[in-house]
Formats: structure tokens, sequence, C-alpha cells
């Protein structure tokens, strides 16, 4: 027979309230139990000293004969000294799944061509306004010029008719 030091989940729905107890590691979560050894309130507060209700001398004593605590249950026996608990490092543990890596590049490609686009319309936009107002500024100068021109030409032609008449 295995012992495990676990939880014993009681309270209400969305309020719960557990039982940290000495049991058969095949007894139902919420079933038959050798000894409760302390309580954990979730809803309190993380310092509250209530939260966490542990008999040291119990838990010593389940430990020496064999009994194996769960994840939570060692990380409280750790927080109240009576077992030391190795600390895990996890590098993976942040680092989002190859679907979602996948979704970022596309989304950093995408964002990239749109940066690029925007640049492209800009550059093509200065350049636009740069070279019309270069070349529409002497053709601004030519026109009144060549309008002039024309304009005494036909009175230059109309006067030298009238000398030849005359």
């Amino acid at each position: 027979m295995s012992i495990s030091i676990r939880l014993s989940r009681g309270g209400a729905k969305k309020r719960p309230y557990y039982r940290i107890v000495v049991a058969n590691s095949r007894s139902p979560r919420d079933g038959k139990y050798l000894e409760q050894i302390g309580t954990y309130n979730p809803l309190l507060a993380k310092n509250s000293p209530e939260r966490v209700k542990l008999n040291d001398e119990r838990a010593r004593y389940w430990l020496g004969v064999g009994a194996q605590p769960t994840d939570r249950v060692a990380r409280f026996l750790d927080a109240a000294g009576v077992k030391e608990r190795a600390a895990r490092v996890n590098p993976k543990k942040g680092e989002p799944g190859e679907k979602a890596k996948e979704r970022a590049e596309e989304r950093a490609a995408k964002i990239a061509e749109a940066e690029e686009a925007a640049r492209a319309a800009e550059e093509e936009a200065k350049a636009a306004a740069a070279a019309p107002a270069v070349e529409e500024a002497p053709a601004a100068e030519d026109a009144p010029a060549e309008d002039a021109a024309a304009e005494e030409a036909p009175a230059a032609d109309e006067a030298a008719a009238e000398q030849a008449e005359g």
C-alpha cells in the first residue's frame, strides 16, 4: 500500500477549501483518508497565516514512514520547513508552441511587407512631389514666354503685311 500526502477538496462550487490528508494513493480524491494533517484555503491572501495550516510533527512522521507528497503539498511542506523541495527549472515554460511561432513569423512578414510598401509609396510620393515641381516650374516660365512670342508673331506678321501694302 503506497501512502500519499495530498489535498482533499471540500467547500462549495467556486469556493474551494482543501484538507491536507494522508491517504492510500488508490483511494478517491475526496474519499476515505488515514489522517488529516492540515488545511489549505486558496481564497485567502497569500500572506495570510490562515491560508495554509499544517501539523509539522505529523507531516514529518508520515514522511518518515514513506508517504509521498503531491507537488502542491510538497510546496507547502517546503514553505513550512518540513521537507526540502528541489527547485525545478523549465527553460521552455514561457516559450510559445510551434504553431504560435509560425503565426508570429507570418504576422512579422506581413508587417514587413506593409512597411516596405509604405516606404515605397512615400518615396514615390516624394519623387512625384519633387519631379513635377522642378519640371512644372520651367514649363510655367516657358509657357508665358511662348505665349508672348506667339502673340508677338501674329502682330509682327500684321505689321509686316501693313508695311508691304503701304
